[in-house]
């Protein structure tokens, strides 16, 4: 009899307790949360997502320049890199190099520049020892001009006078770029025009109706009806058919 009474005491006071458990999961939320600082989720005591609070690290209410920062890439202008590197392994290089290491480069684009009019010489039919690069409308000679390129690839300020990429009426050159100089066929006269900038311009000297040499100093893409006056974007208007 008392054995019977006690497994009895023993299965009430059981059965209390695991109704005690579960009415504090279910009834007063007493719910532990696993603070997880990668999940992607505020939880816990965090102040923000994955941070904050007192497990996960401080969140940042601005940006954070303290510790050391490493230039990785110092390209200014990327057309430079990417036409007269010659390889991807040359590009690379260029990007993460000292400034006072670039004159290293000069010589591989003094190469690239004359490869290229090189290429052109042969889809003319002439020798190549007669089409090199000729000096260009700035006056500068290949080794000049490549040691430009390798040596002052960012684009330049001038805070005290006239911002252009080059203005043929003051010989103003490199100070800058306004918005509308056409940068590119500007760089590719500077390659390719010779000393007037004339020179693989696509004329019709002969008057027969078809051009004398290839185009080489224009993309042929001009400003469309882009008023630059405006503010950015400085889209062309496109009329849809209705």
């Amino acid at each position: 009899m008392t054995t019977y009474k006690l497994r009895y005491i023993l299965f009430a006071l059981c059965t209390t307790l695991l109704f005690i458990q579960c009415a504090d999961d279910d009834d007063n939320g007493n719910v532990i949360t696993q603070i997880t600082c990668d999940d992607g989720i505020q939880n816990g005591d965090e102040e923000g997502i994955d941070c904050g609070g007192s497990v996960c690290e401080p969140c940042l209410t601005g940006v954070d320049f303290t510790g050391t920062f490493v230039q990785l890439d110092i390209v200014g202008r990327p057309a430079i890199n990417t036409v007269f590197s010659g390889t991807d392994m040359v590009k690379n290089n260029f990007n993460v190099s000292e400034v006072s290491n670039r004159a290293l480069y000069q010589p591989i684009f003094e190469t690239t520049l004359e490869t290229y009019h090189d290429v052109y010489a042969a889809a003319l039919g002439i020798p190549l020892e007669d089409l090199d690069y000729e000096t260009n409308i700035l006056d500068l000679d290949a080794a000049t001009f490549t040691t430009v390129l390798a040596q002052f690839d960012a684009l330049q300020v001038a805070p005290n006078g006239p911002t252009t990429y080059y203005d043929p009426n003051t010989g103003l050159v490199f100070t800058g770029r306004s918005l509308s100089d056409d940068t590119i066929d500007i760089s590719l006269t500077l390659m390719f025009g010779g000393t007037d900038g004339t020179r693989f311009d696509g004329s019709d000297t002969n008057g027969d109706g078809t051009p004398d040499t290839p185009q080489l100093t224009s993309d042929g893409v001009g400003p469309g009806d882009r008023d630059f006056s405006l503010s950015f974007p400085y889209l062309e208007m496109v009329v849809l058919p209705e």
